[in-house]
């Protein structure tokens, strides 16, 4: 019998301490380390928040310290231990949920998914049925053993995963920004789920997250990384107090302070490039999931479609941008947009949807396509047969723009999840279509790169384009000064 399974049920996991001395690691395609000489120690029961700019190496050192950094991955230097023992040999004793909740979910049923990890740790059958209720319990999720997982809502999805790690009974939680792309509600719920589980179990927690206020009161500890190691580490109100300003400039998410938001609109608003005619949107032929009676896209103005989880808004956009067919009524390009091509959106070729229609997926991994940063943003201007420098005069333009500089010839996999979103929106952006739609284009972001991003799709709205732009995050639908579209839904 292993110790999980020796466990009674209301047994609570052993707290694991965290040990961190001198380690590094540089991905396998990279000359730089992302991180070196780190040395932490994080005491058994401690809550820690970990913060950073984007691309400083916190999800590289959360992996790390889960035991899911591949040897073929990369090169390491120094030593990680869990409770005394290497990562690879304390199986179970650490849980890892990830921000992409679908990315999680193994199985077709709730029942099933929750019970997965205590099937592989060799827990006894009538031990893990009493766990699976209990974690579902403790998190929050009242939905039926047999619902299927694909029938969750986002929000639902992270308890979902969360409820999978917490029926393991890990010593330590380790949580890689799990309110990424979840509306207010659902953030709230999350983090009010941990704080349950953490509280009764007693495990240690590390939460990396850009949404400093959601998480302030539920830790007892703020580690800041920057330039390869440790910059800042102790009590949250005395790091976030005395070291404000500093860490707001080099990018960090610091309450109270705002990052710039661009110029009001001065570009007087064009006509109308898309509209929809009682259009209804369905990811699954037969399975609607929302009706849009009248929406329309103009050119020189931003569009904010906004909405619980679950609503149907990534449908909605990926309908708008001609990639899914509506499940019934209409996308009605205009002449101006449609330039000689005829029907609806998605039944145009997609060289022509290049510079009338870009798209950015919620999930950036979902549209990456070379070798490296530079030959991703080269792939559309490339499919459109421009001539070499312009070609190479529009990627470096994007690299300087967005921060991609130093990541030229990285392989993007290998990119923080800030800097493969910034990597997909520059690549829809090297083709200039008219009308650009954006699935949470700010989720990962640093402050310094949001107010980066956000200048940079204001400066696209001005040179007459229309943004359409699907989020969660309230601040971009002020700062661009965008129409709001509300999908209603469930969350």
């Amino acid at each position: 019998m292993t110790a999980q399974s020796a466990l009674t049920p209301s047994a609570p996991p052993h707290p694991v301490a965290v040990g961190i001395e001198g380690w590094g690691w540089r991905h396998g395609s990279r000359r730089a380390w992302a991180l070196r000489e780190v040395g932490l120690r994080i005491e058994p029961g401690e809550r820690v928040l970990l913060l950073g700019a984007s691309g400083s190496g916190k999800s590289t050192l959360v992996r790390a310290i889960a035991g899911v950094l591949g040897a073929d991955e990369g090169e390491s230097e120094g030593s990680i231990r869990l409770g005394g023992a290497l990562p690879s040999a304390a199986r179970g004793r650490a849980g890892l949920v990830l921000q992409d909740p679908d990315s999680q979910v193994v199985l077709a049923r709730v029942g099933d998914e929750v019970a997965f990890g205590c099937e592989n740790l060799g827990v006894p059958r009538e031990e893990i049925w009493h766990r699976v209720r209990e974690a579902l319990e403790l998190v929050g999720l009242d939905v039926p053993l047999d619902r299927s997982t694909s029938a969750l809502s986002g929000g639902q999805k992270q308890r979902l995963a969360l409820a999978a790690v917490v029926a393991m009974r890990p010593g330590l939680i380790i949580l890689d920004e799990p309110t990424a792309n979840l509306d207010p509600d659902g953030v709230m719920q999350v983090r009010d789920a941990v704080a349950r589980v953490v509280e009764q179990t007693g495990a240690t927690l590390v939460v990396v997250e850009h949404r400093v206020a959601a998480w302030e009161p539920v830790v007892d500890r703020v580690i800041v990384l920057a330039d390869g190691g440790v910059v800042a580490d102790g009590a949250p109100e005395a790091v976030l107090r005395d070291r404000g300003e500093e860490l707001a400039d080099s990018g960090v998410w610091v309450p109270g302070h705002r990052p710039t938001w661009p110029p009001r609109a001065t570009r007087p608003r064009g006509s109308v490039l898309v509209s929809t005619d009682d259009l209804v949107v369905a990811r699954v032929p037969g399975r609607p999931i929302a009706e849009i009676s009248h929406l329309e896209v103009t050119e020189g103005a931003a569009t904010a479609i906004t909405g619980p989880n679950g609503a149907g808004k990534s449908t909605l956009g990926l309908t708008l941008a001609g990639l899914i067919p509506p499940a019934s009524g209409m996308v009605v390009p205009s002449s101006a947009l449609a330039d000689g091509q005829r029907g609806h959106p998605h039944q145009w070729p997609s060289r022509a949807l290049l510079t009338r229609l870009g798209m950015v997926f919620q999930d950036p991994e979902h549209q990456l396509l070379a070798r490296t940063v530079r030959g991703e943003l080269e792939v559309g201007p490339r499919a459109l047969g421009l001539a070499e420098s312009e070609i190479a005069a529009r990627v470096e333009e994007l690299l300087h723009r967005l921060r991609l500089d130093r990541l030229a010839e990285a392989n993007p996999y290998t990119l923080s999840g800030g800097e493969k979103r910034r990597l997909t929106v520059a690549a829809a952006l090297a083709t200039r279509p008219r009308v650009l739609v954006l699935d949470e284009p700010t989720f990962g972001q640093d402050a310094r790169t949001w107010a980066e991003l956000v200048a940079l799709l204001a400066r696209v709205r001005e040179e007459g384009s229309a943004v359409v732009t699907i989020t969660h995050d309230l601040d971009v639908v002020e700062a661009l000064g965008a129409d709001s579209f509300v999908l209603g839904g469930s969350s």
